[in-house]
């Protein structure tokens, strides 16, 4: 399926959707903070990047304008899961392909990461 960046400082948050995602069918790769997700992305070109909003070093939306800023990496989705920030991100449509509050379902993110991957692969 698709390879998928998780950008989420909180390890236990981080390790959940790990095993959530690689149920699925779903390639992981997690980083704890926006900087060190933001060299997994462009290292590794992944279908998909998953960003909490409040991280050390860079946050969500920190890390979505700097992938939307390189010409190579600017079309990778990127899914905002935030709690208190999510009307920030919302008010950043250019950003995020996505914005889910935190918490949410296990079938509502599958659902949205469906959605938001669907035009990459028709």
């Amino acid at each position: 399926m698709a390879l998928i960046v998780i950008a989420e400082d909180e390890f236990l948050i981080a390790e959940v959707l790990k095993i959530m995602l690689e149920d699925a069918g779903h390639q992981v790769e997690a980083a704890a903070h926006g900087v060190a997700a933001l060299a997994l992305v462009e290292q590794k070109r992944p279908d998909l990047v998953l960003t909490d909003f409040m991280m050390p070093l860079m946050t969500g939306l920190e890390l979505a304008q700097n992938i939307r800023a390189n010409p190579t990496l600017a079309n990778i989705p990127i899914i905002l899961m935030s709690g208190a920030q999510a009307s920030i991100g919302r008010a950043h449509p250019e950003a995020f392909n996505a914005v889910l509050e935190k918490p949410y379902n296990e079938a509502r993110l599958l659902s949205t990461i469906e959605q938001v991957l669907k035009p990459q692969t028709t």
